[in-house]
């Protein structure tokens, strides 16, 4: 399984690397630059973690981000990713392998698995294959601690508790859906072990540092938001974070988005995007449908409940999109556009284990009926389904699954013109794995731009002192392979303000985006600022470049 993963990793990195997939995303070249800037500015240090995106993603790529070809061709972000992508999936078949037979784990994992989304974000500096690794393995050891507090083995538990503390914090410092699923399943493992007595008394060390580590997390994000942001809940009300940047993407005087305080709305948008993440065409909603009636199976059983956290992060979302100020678009809903989709793969584990289940019961359940008509002497033409069938056929759909979400498109445009006619209104509006679309079509304007501004900074003197605002375009520091530690920008308290009051005296030369604070410093001093070049590109903002004819001067001056 392990070397199953790795192949399919690697030749997804292939692919998506001779292709230019690595950084279509602006938060994958974001999330880049963070990791950069740690070591690589001019304070370097745990201020530049930022106080919004959670530090352990930026942390495990800082490594790679140093080499510079590797941060700008992407690979510095690969590498972690391909990694947490295997770890998922030898989880995920362990996990699968507490609630099905073999075979058809191997069902549920060859789902999740071979989804060309997830193989797409296991070759980015995005966040979702690490988290998926989290919360896959979370999941998986509080169902071995429940069954371990149930069989009594008092190492075996304590052993899950320090292990599953240590993942609660990981996932805490990677995404805030971590904090919700870290809290509850610390209470799952709490409830159990209240009730099993005499148990309880004798992992009570163990169970004191797991609830620490648990508690750690929150605590010390919130100190560091304090502590360098002077707001406990700056990533909350910042001006980075996800109310604020809703209210400045938002044309003035529009209304807010569909979803928008109704949770009806939400969950919708939501679960189409997690069918459409999930599974080709509309076959997504029998996925959906499969998957809820599995979840149903599992409730009444009362097998391996634990694994029911897998459910906790679709919630999650569900209340940020009506009420955290995080909406979703796909071009199947209206506004028909592409936006944080990439949400849906928070659910592809639940989807991909629940309908197993769900098929696996089916099958034992004709299995059941065989049997019985077999003992009665005869086989009806109803109770003589055969059983083998149910598994190839569920392990043939997992197995077609991608194929159909990678090559559909073109499959129909061929099937068109063997029959002589266009395809019909369903079929013309199938699209492309969902989230590698969305990377393609929200890079169309910003990687031109970023790489025509990447070639004249190109141009400008080795090592002189830049002033830009790097929040939304450090792709074209980049891109033109300039050491950060050679800009001033926001990451740098002190000199940032300093250069605003008086550009030309701070900095060689100036870089603004039309209506970023650069922007307005450069209107309100003027003063000793040569323009030099103005770029403009399709759906972005303005750039000008500037020289300044007093820096060299302003230097000397204070040296004497």
């Amino acid at each position: 399984m392990v070397m199953g993963a790795v192949l399919l990793g690697f030749m997804a990195l292939i692919v998506c690397y001779t292709r230019g997939y690595l950084l279509l995303y602006g938060d994958a070249v974001a999330h880049l630059g963070i990791a950069r800037r740690i070591l690589d500015t001019r304070n370097p240090g745990l201020v530049q973690l930022g106080g919004v995106w959670l530090p352990l993603p930026h942390l495990l790529m800082l490594p790679f981000v140093q080499k510079m070809e590797w941060w700008q061709n992407g690979l510095a972000g690969a590498w972690p990713s391909l990694a947490c992508y295997v770890l998922g999936v030898a989880g995920f078949y362990r996990l699968s392998r507490r609630m099905l037979v073999p075979r058809w784990a191997l069902v549920a994992t060859a789902f999740y698995g071979l989804n060309p989304n997830l193989l797409y974000l296991s070759t980015t500096a995005m966040t979702e294959p690490l988290f998926l690794a989290l919360l896959i393995w979370m999941v998986l050891l509080t169902v071995e601690c429940v069954d371990a507090i149930r069989a009594d083995q008092q190492s075996r538990v304590a052993r899950r508790m320090i292990f599953l503390g240590l993942l609660i914090f990981a996932a805490v410092f990677t995404r805030y859906d971590g904090w919700v699923l870290g809290a509850a399943a610390w209470c799952v493992v709490s409830w159990h072990l209240w009730r099993a007595g005499e148990l309880r008394r004798r992992v009570g060390a163990s169970f004191a540092v797991f609830t620490l580590l648990a508690v750690a997390g929150p605590v010390l994000w919130l100190w560091y938001n304090q502590h360098f942001y002077h707001d406990p809940l700056d990533f909350l009300r910042g001006p980075y974070s996800a109310p604020a940047i809703e209210k400045r993407t938002s044309p003035p005087g529009s209304k807010h988005y569909r979803g928008w305080h109704s949770l009806g709305w939400a969950l919708l948008f939501y679960t189409r995007t997690a069918q459409v993440v999930a599974a080709a065409w509309e076959t997504g909603f029998a996925v959906m449908a499969a998957a809820v009636a599995g979840l149903w199976i599992a409730l009444r059983r009362g097998t391996a409940r634990a694994s029911l956290l897998l459910w906790v992060p679709p919630a999650f979302y569900v209340y940020s999109v009506a009420y955290g100020s995080v909406p979703i678009f796909i071009p199947q809903l209206y506004p028909h556009s592409y936006y944080n989709a990439r949400y849906g793969m928070e659910m592809l584990p639940a989807l991909g284990l629940f309908a197993s289940v769900a098929m696996a019961a089916m099958e034992r359940r004709f299995a059941k009926a065989r049997v019985r008509s077999s003992d009665a002497g005869s086989i009806s033409a109803e109770a003589g389904i055969p059983v083998r069938p149910i598994y190839l056929a569920a392990l043939a759909l997992a197995l077609a699954n991608p194929l159909a979400m990678v090559y559909g498109t073109e499959l129909v445009q061929r099937c068109a013109e063997l029959l002589e006619h266009h395809p019909s209104n369903l079929l013309a509006n199938y699209a492309p794995p969902l989230v590698l679309k969305e990377a393609l079509v929200n890079s169309t304007t910003r990687v031109p731009f970023e790489q025509n501004l990447a070639l004249v900074l190109e141009d400008l003197p080795p090592g002189a002192a830049i002033l830009i605002e790097e929040s939304d375009h450090i792709g074209a520091l980049e891109d033109a392979g300039l050491a950060l530690r050679q800009t001033i920008n926001e990451s740098d308290y002190d000199s940032w303000h300093a250069a605003l009051e008086a550009p030309a005296e701070h900095a060689a030369f100036v870089v603004s985006f039309e209506g970023d604070a650069v922007w307005k410093a450069v209107e309100e001093h003027p003063e000793g600022l040569q323009e030099l070049t103005i770029l403009c590109g399709t759906g972005q903002p303005c750039a000008r470049v500037y020289q300044s004819e007093r820096f060299g001067t302003a230097g000397a001056a204070a040296g004497r």
